[in-house]
């Protein structure tokens, strides 16, 4: 009995030094959001935004449907990087909507991912009020390591402040190996719908592995490859852009848009490599024979474009076969029979990743997992 209560007795003491943290302390640094110590990396527009969390400009929001503009205050790619050698790493931070889909974690949608050295560490979520208060312990004092705090994919959200140990240093991030970000275009299957973690969209693990920035412009339901948006994308200066939109537009509509689309950004980048992926597998192709005919004309309407595109002269544009991002035998990594979950985004960066190398020159890796 003895040992009992002072079992109690000590973990109420440990939940009430958790609770009385970083976070309470008023010795500790409460660094304010924005700023300018704290690099956002994946919003195209945040200096002229800020501090909205937003995907696109705010002084283009009349020209996007309404759908549109709501998914761009979903903050999905948007990251927080800096360098520091605080044992601590604290964030408090407010979910607009607490709602959620069935078929995608709260992390995913809501939360937080926190990344050191380009390591997975922890992630946070909402309460049921909407508010996002963590600590996270990263190591010993007196060394530097690089924060990258990936925000949420699929839920609007307001940062109030980073807490860091009283005397701890902040430095800028380390820089990536490309000058310019990769920009992606696309549905929800960009968007990161349904990654269990805000860190393992496609993009988010192929741009760990290339180390380069990456924009994440999927907009669930709604990628349907309009000029407003095509607009906005081309005001992006990019290393490369991947247009990613098969799920969402009629196979009419695919095929109407995708030469426009293109045509607006080679309008200013004549000389910027264009990603075109196929559709990667979805399981009704094998016994739903509209599917079957829809898909496969988006394949081909996709494969034939690039070749036409190349055949006239434009050596920057590459068609991916989307079966390489997903094939059949990978089936496992779909949470409802279309949208990945974190392993089936796994192979989708696998298998966009050799691509984006060629098209990038970069060298290829060497060993293992990035």
């Amino acid at each position: 009995m003895k040992h009992k209560l002072f079992l109690l007795i000590f973990l109420g003491a440990f939940v009430a030094q958790g609770h009385a943290g970083l976070l309470d302390s008023p010795e500790a640094q409460h660094i304010s959001f924005p700023d300018a110590r704290l690099t956002v990396n994946g919003l195209a527009w945040f200096d002229e935004d800020k501090p909205a969390l937003y995907r696109l400009p705010v002084r283009l929001k009349e020209s996007f449907r309404s759908a549109v503009w709501g998914l761009a205050q979903q903050p999905s790619g948007g990251r927080i990087r800096f360098r520091t050698d605080s044992t601590v790493i604290a964030i408090r931070a407010q979910n607009p909507d607490t709602s959620g889909m069935h078929h995608m974690t709260t992390i995913g949608q809501s939360g937080f991912d926190l990344y050191v050295n380009n390591e997975y560490r922890g992630s946070a979520w909402p309460d049921k009020n909407g508010a996002i208060i963590k600590e996270w312990t990263v190591g010993q004092g007196g060394v530097q390591r690089s924060i990258t705090l990936y925000l949420p994919l699929y839920k609007g959200v307001t940062i109030s402040e980073i807490v860091l140990d009283p005397k701890a240093h902040i430095e800028p991030p380390a820089g990536f190996a490309l000058r310019k970000p990769i920009v992606f275009y696309g549905s929800s299957i960009t968007q990161g719908g349904c990654a269990s973690n805000p860190g393992m969209s496609y993009e988010a693990q192929v741009a760990r592995w290339l180390n380069v920035d990456f924009i994440n412009l999927g907009f669930s339901g709604n990628g349907l490859g309009e000029p407003a948006v095509a607009n906005a994308v081309s005001e992006i200066d990019a290393a490369c852009f991947v247009l990613d939109y098969w799920g969402n537009p009629s196979p009419e509509v695919f095929k109407e848009t995708l030469p426009e689309f293109v045509a607006t950004l080679r309008r200013k980048y004549p000389e910027t490599s264009i990603l075109i992926p196929g559709p990667y597998f979805i399981p009704t192709e094998t016994w739903t024979g509209q599917t079957e005919s829809a898909i496969s004309f988006k394949r081909k309407t996709a494969q034939k474009f690039v070749e036409k595109q190349r055949r006239a002269g434009d050596r920057f544009i590459f068609y991916v076969d989307g079966l390489e991002m997903l094939s059949r035998e990978h089936a496992y990594g779909l949470v409802d029979g279309v949208h990945c979950n974190s392993l089936g985004f796994y192979f989708c960066a696998k298998g966009l990743e050799p691509h984006l190398r060629k098209a990038l020159k970069l060298k290829a890796r060497r060993t293992g997992l990035e």
